[in-house]
């Protein structure tokens, strides 16, 4: 099943984030590798696609993994929630109807 894994940042996490960014970056891609990832992607903390200092105020991925409780544990061991980037997280089945 697909799943929606949101993260909400902590305040003033860019430093923290860029920390362990490559690690992050390379369990996405071992998803994408599987082909399970839809998509992923930081929430931007202003209005803008390059937020700066600003930095970011969570992030979103959407990929599929056997089961819900699975999900929570790919989240759980994610480099942001370990560190944390992440204050609060959430994962929510999601069921993709377009494109």
């Amino acid at each position: 099943m697909i799943y929606a894994l949101i993260g909400h940042d902590k305040p003033d996490s860019l430093a923290s984030r860029m920390a362990v960014r490559d690690e992050h970056l390379a369990r996405l891609n071992e998803l994408k590798a599987q082909a399970r990832l839809l998509m992923a992607g930081p929430f931007p903390a202003i209005d803008s696609p390059d937020p700066g200092p600003a930095g970011f105020s969570g992030s979103l991925v959407i990929a599929e993994f056997p089961s819900l409780a699975d999900a929570e544990a790919w989240l759980a061991d994610d480099p942001y929630t370990r560190t944390g980037v992440f204050v609060r997280t959430e994962v929510r089945p999601y069921k993709k109807v377009l494109p």
